[in-house]
């Protein structure tokens, strides 16, 4: 038998030492490890860019709050202010509050005449909500709710009647709502809100919920008459004045005589729209008076409360719109 050669009894340990003391391994390694750091170093720095991101995300959207605090705050500051110098306005005198002297005051300037009066109004207006609700929270007697359900409903009189009086002197500012806030606007009809829509009432009774179907039926009959009627004298008014255009192309006598005509008939469509001030006022006041006669009055009561609160809400709606930040 051949004897084995010595080469051939080299250790493996040997072999795996000298393998690894070769020269391209030992660089190999030297490479992966390099590499395994450098992915360790490409992710920190990722994550040290996000968090950075993150943190300026958080910085701006804290600036926005402030500012948008800050923009609130300077909304309140502004309305208190305008509160009080319409305050000091009416004491000095400015503004002639008396029902003998209202009419006067109005032909001077009736849209800032009937605005001043419409704050004192709304001023009170609340006052009396704040009292209603001190009472039903406090589960007063009906006697007592009563007193102050009848005081808020001849407050309500009393801006139907004011409304009636500036129509006189500029029906376009009354209709248009340009004494309420921009949100109130988007809702009015007709110079005011929709009576049908105050009877979305709580739970009632048979004979309740029965009288309160009829008036809500009613009045949305009542509010689609008029407003149909609203369309037709805007038709109406729209083609009289087309054809008043049309007929002052020339100088000639004739054409200036019918051009006068025709703005002459123009004119008298636009005294209707008091008429329907009119109508559309006496409609919410008739439709308030048969709902208090349905309810009882502590639920006369809540309702008068949450007619409040909706107008409230629409108000403040429009001091948050107006004062939200703008990017």
């Amino acid at each position: 038998m051949a004897e084995a050669s010595p080469r051939t009894e080299t250790s493996t340990d040997d072999t795996d030492e000298n393998l690894m003391l070769e020269p391209g391994n030992a660089a190999l390694a030297v490479v992966s490890d390099s590499s395994d750091r450098s992915r360790d170093k490409n992710g920190d720095q990722k994550t040290m860019r996000r968090l950075a991101q993150n943190r300026e995300a958080a910085r701006k959207s804290r600036l926005r709050k402030k500012a948008y605090v800050q923009q609130l705050e300077n909304s309140r500051l502004k309305l208190t202010q305008l509160e009080q110098e319409l305050q000091r306005a009416r004491q000095q005198g400015i503004f002639i509050s008396s029902s003998a002297d209202q009419s006067h005051s109005m032909s001077g300037n009736g849209a800032l005449a009937f605005d001043t009066e419409y704050a004192r109004w709304l001023e009170e207006h609340n006052r009396q909500v704040n009292e209603l609700r001190a009472a039903v929270n406090a589960r007063a007697g009906d006697t007592e709710l009563r007193s102050v359900v009848e005081k808020i409903m001849s407050h309500y009189d009393d801006i139907f009647k004011q409304k009636g009086n500036a129509a006189k002197a500029d029906v376009f500012h009354v209709l248009s709502g340009m004494w309420k806030t921009p949100a109130e606007r988007c809702f009015l009809w007709l110079g005011g809100f929709r009576p049908s829509e105050l009877l979305k009432l709580e739970p009632l009774t048979e004979q309740q919920l029965s009288g309160i179907c009829n008036l809500q039926q009613s009045s949305q009959q009542a509010e689609d008459a008029l407003s149909q009627g609203m369309e037709a004298l805007q038709q109406s008014l729209a083609e009289t004045l087309a054809g008043s255009i049309g007929s002052s192309g020339s100088g000639s006598t004739g054409n200036v005589a019918n051009y006068m005509g025709q703005m002459a008939m123009a004119m008298g469509k636009l005294g209707t729209l008091e008429n329907f001030l009119r109508q559309a006022d006496n409609l919410r006041q008739q439709t308030l008076q048969q709902m208090q006669r349905i309810l009882t009055t502590r639920q006369s009561a809540r309702a008068l409360l949450v007619i409040s609160d909706y107008s409230s809400r629409l108000r403040a709606l429009s001091s948050l719109w107006l004062a939200r930040p703008k990017e």
